[in-house]
């Protein structure tokens, strides 16, 4: 098993493909450089299942990200998460998503990242397919 490359996320982008079956996240970290992964629906929308929303009503965003541009989209090395784990830490959320070209990523969003991912995923919700969905 490949180790994990750990990074802290300052903020974060998304977008979505035209067909609606996947995001690609950009990552943009604390002291490294940035990452994008491809996200494929059915994880977006389990993440929007067990993701708790924030009841904070004086929460910072966080700082803005990275846009993501076409060559964001046109590169060939950007690994697809698989699946991805999840662990709530104080404060924070540790995401491990097991890629499928790639060593696994696991990056910690804090509180006003979660809350990001989880509004941007929402905003997706129109545009994406869920096969699950019954």
């Amino acid at each position: 098993m490949k180790p994990a490359v750990i990074r802290e996320v300052k903020s974060m982008s998304m977008s979505c493909d035209r067909v609606g079956n996947l995001l690609l996240v950009k990552f943009t970290n604390r002291g490294a450089r940035d990452l994008c992964i491809y996200v494929p629906a059915f994880i977006v929308f389990w993440l929007l299942r067990h993701l708790p929303a924030s009841q904070d009503p004086n929460l910072a965003p966080p700082p803005p990200a990275s846009p993501i541009t076409q060559q964001d989209w046109d590169n060939p090395y950007t690994p697809r998460a698989q699946y991805v784990q999840c662990k709530e830490l104080r404060g924070a959320i540790r995401m491990t998503f097991v890629l499928d070209s790639k060593e696994d990523l696991t990056v910690v969003l804090d509180r006003s990242n979660v809350e990001l991912m989880r509004q941007i995923m929402i905003m997706y919700t129109k545009d994406l397919i869920d096969l699950d969905a019954q």
